[in-house]
């Protein structure tokens, strides 16, 4: 124990005058007195209750926190006046920590405290006490309970909830402006002492700001605090019980104090003047370049508002504010040329959006600067004197005409030659052309306003000195209408007339149609060609006419057909007309006039196929007949004879098999499989290299298993038609697709060989078997008969 915790209990044990006297004796009255504590008249049996007042009196124990002595502290003395002093009672604790906490000695009633207590764990605690007799264990006096209040000392110092703190003040704030409150707690007994009363006081950050000492708010203390020349500060808070008095405790926390930003700075343009280049072919809303005036601030009080306010480029260009990085883009408005104009001057300014009042004293809140843009000069291409042309010509004229022309201009200051051209794709007929030199359009064929009445087509004007500087422009050619075409029918007209016709007896109506369009309209006139005494034309004059009879009666078996030509005119200039020829047939009509035959031949000849019909029919049948006699004829006598007549006919035959194979690559020319599956060979089949009279039985043989070897079925196959003495000694040449080993017998060709034929020795071809001995006898006697 130091000595200044020594001084604080004598102090607080002098200001306890009832410690002194700990031991509290509990006396009966020597007369019963009774205490009506309550009279209430039960329900059941009327009766009044009384209540005897206890013979001992009891007061409250005090107990001071924290002790730090060896042995036990005292706590007080329990006695009755029963106790004799001779042993023969005993005192029973119980209640809060009775018998751990608590002790009492049974005999003396000396209230012990085992171990310190803390007041800020529990400020007191309600024990019960009994005095009875050792030898009978009764009871002596009634139980009754007491309490044990602890009493504080000042062993907790103040803390704060959090240990840094964070908080923040507007720049510029006036003196006195609160930043924050900062509160500590004292687990001290509030209610004895001034163990916690707390103290607020401050050990860093002056003298920028101040703490109240009794609430703990934080002020500012100086005025006009700018955070572009400090942002950051830190304040150390203390706390002090005791009222801030000599020996108190104390706790300290830190205050992260952020000052936060205002409009308290203007923007401000960083050059007087800004010189931008742009070349003169930049199209509209090209960006010329930018411009940025910084602002201190930070956040909405640096955005910034750009514009153009004076100078001679106002309706050229225009400026254009980008929020993200606060610049002012300047773009082009409209279309610049180098040759009118080679420099412009714009006044920009730049004023901030959000302007907070309180500061108006320290503004404008606004700043300008010059900006001048040069025009840069680029090999321009040639401009035509119009966005487009139209030429109207007649569709009469000569080729080779002149139908109009076309104009363009070099626009840079060199002024180089142009020369003109027709995009062949607007015109693939190639009906125009055009003057290279002087941009005369002129036709190379004749026009027809009929076949296209509106020709499109692009001029393209390039520089003689750079070609790929070009421009193109849109040139329609109208062709204007000339009477060139005649009337004609509008259908072709199915006519009769009835056998019963009488005259002027409407048979047809006819209308014109003419590919020409006249200003005025079309108008036709209808005529006959000459005088014809069967019929006559009617001009109705709304380009229609009728055809009428003009005698009474027609008979088909005389005539069955009229040929009537009219001529079709129209009324513009020149006058042109054809004449159509109407085909008129004479018909068996009925009572209403419907026609029902026009066939001369149809009252002689039953219904069905005519005459002519049947012959064709018949015709065809027979030459089919003689195709298909002549088809078997020539398959009967197709037949193949062998290569070698005879024994005795022995020469040499070359037969041409015109079977080429198809190499390596020809993977459907012949299947493996067909090797490993002779059961999937197709019986009956037929030798290609003859038409055999007679067809042998096929021997059937063991179909070889799976994973045989090609080679193994190879030799099988052989020796079995070697062994067959039905095969024939035919050549034939069959691909298996096997390579296999070099053969024993060599090349049995004779180019290849490198000897002359009488060197060759046949003998060796007896012993390949019996399908070589014709071989053998062929060339094994060779030398004899060339001997003879």
């Amino acid at each position: 124990m130091t000595i200044h915790q020594f001084l604080r209990l004598i102090l607080l044990w002098v200001c306890l005058p009832h410690f002194c006297s700990p031991e509290i004796t509990f006396r009966r009255t020597s007369v019963p007195q009774q205490r009506i504590l309550g009279a209430r008249v039960s329900r059941s049996d009327g009766k009044i209750l009384h209540r005897q007042k206890r013979g001992w009196m009891w007061n409250q124990f005090f107990l001071l926190e924290e002790y730090t002595g060896s042995d036990y502290q005292y706590v007080g003395k329990l006695h009755s006046d029963q106790d004799k002093g001779d042993g023969s009672l005993k005192y029973i604790l119980s209640g809060d920590g009775a018998g751990t906490l608590f002790i009492i000695d049974e005999k003396t009633g000396d209230i012990h405290a085992t171990r310190r207590i803390d007041r800020e764990e529990k400020a007191f605690y309600t024990l019960r006490a009994q005095a009875i007799n050792r030898r009978t264990l009764r009871p002596v006096e009634p139980e009754s309970e007491f309490v044990i209040k602890i009493h504080d000392i000042n062993d907790n110092e103040p803390t704060f909830p959090e240990e840094i703190y964070t908080a923040s003040v507007p720049e510029m704030s006036v003196v006195g402006t609160s930043v924050v409150q900062v509160t500590a707690t004292d687990a001290d007994d509030p209610s004895y002492g001034n163990s916690a009363r707390v103290i607020y006081s401050i050990l860093q950050g002056q003298p920028y700001f101040s703490v109240e000492p009794e609430t703990g708010i934080i002020r500012t203390a100086l005025p006009n605090m700018n955070r572009e020349n400090r942002e950051q500060y830190q304040v150390v808070i203390q706390a002090k019980d005791m009222g801030g008095q000599m020996g108190g405790l104390s706790g300290t926390t830190t205050v992260n104090i952020t000052l936060t930003d205002v409009n308290d700075n203007p923007p401000r343009f960083p050059q007087n003047t800004i010189h931008l280049r742009v070349l003169e072919s930049s199209p509209v809303g090209t960006a010329v370049g930018s411009v940025k005036a910084t602002d201190a601030d930070t956040g909405k009080n640096a955005e910034v508002e750009y514009r153009i306010i004076d100078g001679d480029g106002t309706d050229m260009f225009d400026i254009i504010t980008e929020k993200d990085t606060q610049e002012g883009i300047i773009t082009v408005k409209k279309p610049l040329d180098y040759e009118s104009r080679r420099l412009y001057t714009l006044k920009v300014e730049a004023e901030n959006t959000h302007v907070d009042p309180r500061f108006y004293y320290l503004g404008p809140f606004k700043d300008t600067t010059i900006v001048k843009i040069s025009i840069e000069d680029v090999d321009e291409p040639p401009v035509f004197s119009r966005s487009s042309y139209l030429f109207e010509v007649h569709e009469d004229i000569e080729v080779g005409t002149i139908i109009g022309t076309v104009m363009a201009r070099d626009p840079d200051a060199a002024s180089s030659p142009i020369r003109f051209s027709l995009d062949r794709h607007t015109d693939l007929d190639r009906i125009f052309n055009i003057h290279s030199g002087n941009g005369s359009l002129y036709t190379s064929k004749p026009l027809d306003r009929e076949l296209s009445q509106w020709h499109n087509l692009t001029v393209i004007a390039a520089e003689t000195n750079n070609p790929k500087e070009m421009t193109r422009v849109a040139v329609f050619v109208r062709i204007l209408d000339v009477n060139d075409n005649a009337p004609q029918f509008a259908v072709f007209y199915d006519t009769f007339v009835c056998e019963k016709a009488r005259p002027g007896q409407l048979i047809q109506t006819i209308s014109a149609v003419d590919k020409d369009d006249p200003l005025g309209g079309q108008k036709f006139f209808f005529s006959l060609a000459a005088v014809n005494p069967n019929f006559t034309v009617q001009d109705n004059e709304d380009n229609t006419a009728r055809i009428l009879t003009r005698k009474n009666g027609f008979n088909r078996h005389e005539i069955s057909t009229y040929l009537l030509p009219v001529v079709i005119s129209d009324n513009d200039y020149p006058i042109q007309s054809s004449t159509g020829t109407l085909t008129i047939r004479v018909c068996a009509c009925d009572s209403q006039g419907n026609m029902q035959s026009c066939s001369a031949e149809a009252q002689l000849l039953p219904a069905g196929l005519s005459t002519g019909a049947l012959i064709a029919i018949l015709l065809c049948i027979v030459i089919l007949l003689v195709i298909v006699v002549l088809f078997a004829a020539l398959k009967r006598q197709r037949k193949k004879e062998p290569l070698i007549l005879s024994k005795e006919d022995i020469r040499d035959n070359i037969v041409s098999y015109n079977d080429e194979g198809g190499g390596e690559e020809d993977t459907q020319a012949f299947d493996i499989g067909t090797l490993r599956n002779p059961a999937a060979m197709e019986e009956k089949k037929l030798r290609r290299d003859i038409m055999p009279e007679a067809l042998f039985i096929p021997r059937r043989t063991p179909t070889a298993p799976d994973n045989t070897d090609v080679r193994d079925f190879i030799a099988e196959r052989l020796k079995e038609h070697d062994l067959d003495p039905t095969a024939p000694p035919y050549d034939s040449l069959a691909t298996y697709a096997y390579e296999g080993n070099d053969s024993v017998a060599e090349s049995l060709s004779s180019l290849e060989s490198g000897t002359t034929e009488g060197d060759q020795n046949y003998d060796y071809l007896r012993e390949w078997g019996p399908r070589f001995n014709k071989l053998a006898e062929m060339y094994g006697g060779g030398d004899s008969d060339k001997d003879s």
